[in-house]
C-alpha cells in the first residue's frame, strides 16, 4: 500500500509545476518574440547550474475578487544561489504574470529576500521587468514600494545592490533601481521613466518615442542613470557576472583576489610612446590604464556618459582596484558637472566596498561658461572633492601631465588625503596654463614691449621652463616621487601591497552633509 505522504508529494509536485509555468503560453511567446527571456530563464542563465533555491514559490495574492486569477509566485521569482561559487540573493519579476505588476504579496516576497541578503551579507541582484504598481490593489501597492525603498537605503554601502532593467520600469518603480549601486539596461527592450510618452505629450505637448524618452542609450548617454548597457539579455547577464567578480560580498570583506598571471614587476615602456610631444595634443587615457593593469582587463563604469573622465574596475597584482582618470581625448579632460558627479559616485562606491583607488591625473581645470556656473559646477564639483576627502581606502595619485588649479587638488591630491602621489617627468604643476599666467603676471612688460607677441612668447617659454614641471612639487613634498612612466605598474603594485594594512577612522557623527 502506498504511503499516504506520497499523495501529498504528488500534489506538491503538481502545484510546483503550476508555479513554474505561472504565465500562460501566449504570454511566454510574446516575451520571447520581443527578444526577452522569462524570469526563470534569466535566473538560470545568471546563476551557477543547479545552485538556485527558490523561496515563496507557492505564494499567491490575497486581493480577493479584485483579480480573477490566483497564480502561484504572484509574478516574481525569488531565492538565492551562487555566481562563480559566491553566494547571492536574487529576485526576477515575471512579466508573463499580471504584466509583472507589483502587489502586496509580490512585494512581501521581495522584502523577505532583501532582508535575507542583508542579514547574510551577500549581494542583492534585482531583475526588473514589470508594469509598476498593481492598480487593483490600490494604496497597498504604494505602501509596498515604500518598504522596498527603505530596504534599499538600509542596505546601501553594506551589500552590493545590482539592478537589471529587462523590460518596462516606470513611475515609482524606478526609484528602487535608482538607489542601488549599479543599473544595467538592454538596448531596445528595456525602458525607464517617471512618466511615459503619452503623459509627457498630454502635459507638456512634447512628442517623444519610448526609446528616446527612457531607452537604454538615452539613460546611458544623457541622464547618467544606466551604468552599463548591453546588446541583448544574455550579454547583460554576462556583464553582471563580470561585475560581481570585482565586488566583495559585503562592506566587511575584501574584494575577491585572483592569483595574477601578469607579472607585478612588468615594465611598461610603451607608456612613453603614448604621450604626445606637445602638451596641447590629446592621447587616450584608456590605453594608459590598459597598459598598467593586469592583463589589460578593465571594466569601464558609465562608458557612454561624461566621457571626459574614465572610471572602472581592474586588478593590480591580482587585487581589485577602482581607477579614475581624466580623458584628454574629450574636452581636453576638463572637469565639468557630469564628470564630477560620475567620478564622485564611483569613488564613494569603491570606498564603501573596500576597493583601493588609483587616480590618473591630466586635468587642465574646470570647464568654464555660464551653462556650467548656472548648472551648479561649484556644487557638483564639490561632490567629487567630498567623495575623495571622506574615502578611507588606500588612495594613490599618478600625475601624467597637466595638474592645474583647483581641479588638480580635487583629483585626489596629497592635500586632500591621498596616501601616495607620483608624477611622471611630463607632469605640469601650475595654478593655470603658462599663457594665462604670463598675461596676468607680466601685463605691463608685454604692453611696453615693441613686439607684444614676441615678448609674450619669450615670457611663456621662460615661465614654462621654470614653473610648469614636477620639480617644485617634488621639492615641497606635494608628490612622493617623480617616476619613469615605464615603472608605473611596478610602483603601483608595490605601493598597494604596502597600503593593504591601512586603517583610518572617521570622526564619530551621524553622517556628513554631502553637497547634493
Amino acid at each position: 500500500m502506498d504511503h499516504p505522504l506520497n499523495e501529498r508529494i504528488a500534489d506538491l509536485e503538481k502545484r510546483k509545476e503550476q508555479a513554474r509555468h505561472a504565465g500562460n503560453e501566449r504570454a511566454v511567446k510574446r516575451q520571447h518574440d520581443k527578444g526577452k527571456m522569462t524570469a526563470r530563464e534569466r535566473i538560470d542563465y545568471l546563476l551557477d547550474p543547479g545552485s538556485f533555491q527558490e523561496l515563496d514559490m507557492l505564494a499567491r495574492h490575497r486581493a480577493g475578487d479584485a483579480l480573477d486569477d490566483r497564480p502561484y509566485t504572484d509574478g516574481v521569482v525569488t531565492g538565492f544561489g551562487t555566481v562563480d561559487g559566491r553566494r547571492i540573493c536574487i529576485f526576477s519579476q515575471d512579466f508573463t504574470v499580471f504584466g509583472g505588476a507589483l502587489g502586496e504579496v509580490f512585494a512581501e516576497k521581495i522584502h523577505k529576500v532583501m532582508d535575507l541578503a542583508s542579514s547574510l551579507g551577500v549581494p542583492m541582484v534585482g531583475i526588473n521587468d514589470g508594469a509598476g504598481a498593481r492598480i487593483q490593489e490600490g494604496v497597498v501597492s504604494l505602501d509596498s514600494y515604500g518598504k522596498i525603498f527603505k530596504r534599499n537605503v538600509d542596505a546601501s554601502g553594506v551589500i552590493p545592490q545590482i539592478s537589471l532593467i529587462m523590460g518596462p520600469c516606470a513611475g515609482g518603480a524606478v526609484y528602487s533601481p535608482a538607489m542601488t549601486d549599479f543599473i544595467f539596461m538592454v538596448r531596445e527592450t528595456s525602458h525607464m521613466f517617471i512618466t511615459g510618452p503619452d503623459v509627457v505629450k498630454a502635459v507638456t505637448g512634447e512628442e517623444v518615442t519610448l526609446e528616446e524618452l527612457g531607452g537604454a542609450m538615452s539613460h546611458a548617454t544623457r541622464s547618467g542613470v544606466a551604468n552599463f548597457v548591453s546588446a541583448d539579455e544574455k550579454a547583460c547577464l554576462d556583464d553582471v557576472r563580470y561585475l560581481l567578480g570585482f565586488m566583495p560580498a559585503n562592506n566587511l570583506e575584501e574584494p575577491p583576489y585572483v592569483a595574477p598571471v601578469d607579472d607585478p614587476t612588468r615594465l611598461c615602456p610603451e607608456l612613453v610612446d603614448l604621450m604626445p610631444n606637445s602638451s596641447s595634443l590629446p592621447y587616450d587615457m584608456k590605453k594608459i590604464i590598459a597598459s598598467v593593469v593586469d592583463d589589460g582587463d578593465f571594466m569601464e563604469y558609465f562608458p557612454h556618459w561624461a566621457l571626459n573622465i574614465v572610471c572602472g574596475f581592474a586588478r593590480l597584482n591580482g587585487n581589485v582596484v577602482g581607477i579614475v582618470g581624466n580623458q584628454p581625448q574629450v574636452l581636453a579632460g576638463v572637469l565639468d558637472i557630469d564628470s564630477a558627479e560620475k567620478a564622485a559616485r564611483f569613488v564613494r562606491t569603491c570606498d564603501a566596498f573596500n576597493i583601493p583607488l588609483v587616480t590618473f591625473v591630466d586635468v587642465p581645470g574646470f570647464l568654464p561658461g555660464t551653462d556650467q556656473e548656472y548648472g551648479g559646477i561649484i556644487r557638483h564639483g564639490a561632490k567629487l572633492l567630498y567623495a575623495y576627502c571622506e574615502s578611507t581606502v588606500p588612495r594613490i595619485q599618478i600625475i601624467t601631465r597637466k595638474a592645474y588649479g583647483g581641479a588638480y587638488v580635487v583629483m585626489n591630491s596629497k592635500s586632500i588625503g591621498a596616501d601616495l602621489a607620483f608624477a611622471w617627468p611630463s607632469s605640469e604643476f601650475a595654478v593655470m596654463g603658462a599663457p594665462g599666467a604670463v598675461e596676468i603676471l607680466y601685463r605691463r612688460e608685454i604692453a611696453d614691449a615693441a613686439d607684444h607677441e614676441m615678448k609674450k612668447a619669450e615670457l611663456v617659454e621662460d615661465y614654462t621652463e621654470r614653473h610648469v614641471n614636477p620639480w617644485g612639487a617634488a621639492e615641497r613634498g606635494y608628490i612622493d616621487d617623480v617616476i619613469d612612466p615605464a615603472e608605473t605598474r611596478v610602483v603601483l603594485c608595490r605601493s598597494l601591497e604596502m597600503l593593504r594594512s591601512k586603517r583610518e577612522d572617521l570622526p564619530k557623527r551621524k553622517h556628513g552633509n554631502v553637497p547634493l
